[in-house]
């Protein structure tokens, strides 16, 4: 059952028409069956309809108001009501701290994740590719990717170590969380916060796409600066569901990452039973499309900063642990202006994921950069546009350029990202990255 919002999106043949709550970071509110939330108070003697009131807490209590985080649930059973947890198989997932091998300095891609020969569902099909920091001390993040060709059936999962933010690629994901159902396609992300269990359900025959999972301090939308009150990812933009809940007592598989292992229970019920909910620790989901994005009207490319979408925030301002940051549509009009991403060394680690088209500082196609596929330029490594965009771009008439056929993003962490050992020896490796950069001339003329 689902309750009501205020923006609603047009379901695909055989989908739910979905409603959703507006705005980032709102104290939002919604009931799947009229007064189901207490008034006046969050934890009445009796809470309404004979529910139990649980609070789901994403921060310290006592961290200030601007980061403290929370929900208040309303819901069948209490979250307390399971058996014990035994620790289960990791298959590809990896956590920190990476010990598998040492942090490598050289530039590395990957092709697109190969398809996996038997039914594979979301959770199944994570596969680590490596990360920095240490989940246990709720610092850094991890890269992951998933390949699903089948739903998660009777199985629902949760992350105690961070919260993930989800970049499809290729087919769309329902994400049945305890808060309500949210869709996320390719070209929009879904964020599910610290603890809240969901349910990944294929709409079509497969799903592709990366995770970022971020141990650290909650995404939130970067400060503004001198841009002013407006631009990059607006905050109304952002859709969190609404309440929508499961009342069933069938055996569900309820999979709990802890500590960097998975452990398991079975439930005599659905934990998906959420009746009400009202609070801020809330799964969204966002459309890339919709970013503003600002960039140079005179001359030089600028920094990659300025397609920051969300930041998770270090205890140095201005160093974040992680920053989501998107390369989306966009106009071209700097004079006497090298107009791709210019060659460059970063203190900061950047992992690069294509999502659709081409990205206009890599060639595409085989052994090339493609959607679904990945780089890596670890701290201090060299790169920058390859040289057949060099010659391209160096010789290109200066006019106005549209760049509307691609859509990249990147990771970017402050610290250097160690590889697992599956990704290390991965065959999807391309293992002649480093030829895209030969061939470049000396010009040089004193």
């Amino acid at each position: 059952m689902t309750g009501t919002g205020t923006e609603r999106t047009g379901a695909a043949a055989g989908e739910p028409d979905l409603a959703y709550l507006t705005g980032f970071g709102n104290e939002h509110s919604s009931e799947a069956v009229p007064g189901a939330l207490p008034e006046g108070r969050n934890s009445p003697q009796r809470a309404p309809l004979g529910l139990y009131a649980e609070q789901l807490s994403g921060s310290a209590f006592t961290e200030p108001r601007a980061h403290n985080h929370r929900s208040w649930l309303y819901r069948i059973r209490p979250s307390a009501a399971h058996p014990p947890y035994a620790r289960v198989a990791r298959r590809g997932v990896r956590s920190a701290p990476f010990t598998d091998s040492v942090p490598d300095p050289n530039r590395l891609r990957w092709d697109p994740l190969p398809e996996p020969q038997e039914p594979t569902d979301f959770l199944d099909g994570l596969w680590t590719l490596g990360g920095n920091g240490d989940a246990t001390q709720r610092t850094g993040m991890a890269v992951h990717l998933y390949y699903a060709n089948s739903s998660m059936t009777d199985r629902v999962f949760g992350d105690a170590d961070g919260e993930l933010l989800i970049v499809p690629e290729s087919g769309a994901l329902l994400l049945h969380t305890e808060l309500g159902v949210l869709r996320a396609a390719p070209g929009e992300v879904a964020l599910i916060p610290r603890g809240v269990r969901f349910r990944a359900v294929l709409t079509g025959p497969h799903a592709r796409g990366y995770v970022c999972e971020n141990y650290g301090r909650p995404f939130q939308l970067p400060d503004l600066g001198p841009i002013g009150a407006n631009g990059l990812a607006n905050a109304r933009d952002f859709r969190a569901p609404v309440a929508a809940y499961e009342d069933t007592e069938r055996p569900v598989e309820v999979i709990n990452k802890f500590c960097g292992n998975l452990w398991s229970a079975t439930y005599d019920h659905s934990p998906l039973d959420v009746v009400a909910w009202h609070g801020d620790h809330v799964p969204y989901v966002y459309d890339l499309h919709r970013f503003n994005v600002i960039g140079s009207i005179s001359y030089d490319h600028p920094d990659p900063s300025i397609f920051t979408v969300l930041t998770s925030p270090s205890d140095t301002p201005g160093l974040a642990g992680v920053d989501f940051v998107v390369f989306a549509p966009r106009w071209l009009v700097g004079e006497d202006t090298f107009r791709p991403p210019y060659f460059h060394r970063n203190v900061m680690t950047e992992y690069m994921g294509l999502i659709e088209g081409a990205y206009d500082a890599k060639t595409g196609g085989r052994g090339g950069f493609v959607p679904g596929g990945g780089s890596l330029h670890n701290m201090m490594s060299a790169h920058g546009p390859d040289r057949e965009t060099f010659e391209r771009a160096s010789a290109a008439e200066l006019a106005p350029q549209k760049i509307d056929d691609g859509l990249a993003f990147m990771f970017e962490t402050r610290w250097p990202l160690t590889l697992t050992d599956q990704a290390r020896d991965a065959d999807h490796l391309q293992r002649g990255y480093d030829d895209v950069w030969q061939g470049l001339q000396r010009h040089f003329r004193p």
